[in-house]
């Protein structure tokens, strides 16, 4: 066996004075989907970016494929993770194809023109994102949802062998939010490491081998995702007395909303 697609132990980032991540734990393996979840504010965002390299940790250790991050920098990063996001920029004039195409960067010296390998990468990313119906189409003109799905495409033109997203449905309808977790979970079973950021539980816990739970800035647990996100720990973390329940393919978070009984009111 080798050397995890990811591995972070012990991860500290600081903001001023101020420790906003003090411990935090990540695996990642290849054809793995790992998702990151807890209450706002807990640091899952901030230990995603840490370990991508844009936030600069304190402490800690981080290896890809078993080399420590400090190592790599720029398009040797680039190579081995791409980064999706949160709210991406949407910059007026530009296409589908064409942004899709920036992908390819990591792999390009300055000046140097894109050959039939970068066509062929950009090409197969729309595909596999189902974006080459509209690859024409302005970047403002898109719905939240196709949006998202041109930002996991221009992820994949990297070609990169982990997948990053943070948050990627937080702004999407229910349709949209079905859509892009399918493929995120395809794109694990098709090899990718994948990690996902994300507030939805019922989600995390259909699409995820694995999910990771932040609380107050640590890692305090991990496991397989109903095993994990039981009762206890839900009333621990989130401060709720709710349940995640699965059927077959669906899952469903089941939450006590007011916490009693209310009085039957007959409003005839």
């Amino acid at each position: 066996m080798g050397a995890p697609a990811l591995s972070a132990e012990g991860v500290r980032v600081e903001i001023g004075d101020k420790a906003i991540l003090t411990h935090g734990d990540l695996t990642l393996e290849s054809g793995r989907l790992v998702s990151l979840v807890g209450p706002n504010g807990a640091g899952k965002s901030t230990l995603a970016r840490a370990v991508a390299g844009i936030q600069k940790p304190a402490a800690g250790e981080i290896r890809w494929m078993g080399e420590d991050l400090r190592s790599l920098r720029g398009r040797k990063l680039a190579r081995r993770r791409a980064f999706v996001p949160q709210r991406g920029r949407v910059p007026d004039g530009v296409t589908v194809v064409e942004a899709v195409r920036i992908g390819r960067s990591p792999h390009l010296k300055p000046l140097q023109r894109p050959g039939r390998h970068d066509r062929e990468a950009v090409a197969e990313a729309m595909e596999r994102t189902e974006i080459t119906r509209f690859a024409e189409r302005k970047l403002t003109t898109l719905s939240g949802g196709e949006l998202q799905r041109v930002q996991i495409a221009v992820a994949l033109a990297q070609e990169a062998p982990v997948l990053m997203a943070d948050e990627p449905t937080s702004a999407l309808d229910l349709g949209a939010t079905v859509s892009v977790a399918k493929l995120l979970r395809q794109l694990a079973d098709d090899g990718l490491a994948v990690l996902l950021v994300a507030h939805d539980l019922s989600l995390a816990a259909a699409v995820s081998d694995t999910v990771v739970v932040m609380s107050e800035g640590r890692t305090v647990a991990a496991g397989p995702p109903l095993e994990t996100l039981d009762h206890q720990r839900l009333a621990e973390v989130w401060g709720v007395d709710a349940t995640v329940q699965a059927s077959g393919h669906h899952t469903a978070l089941h939450v006590a909303w007011l916490g009693v009984d209310r009085p039957h009111r007959d409003h005839r």
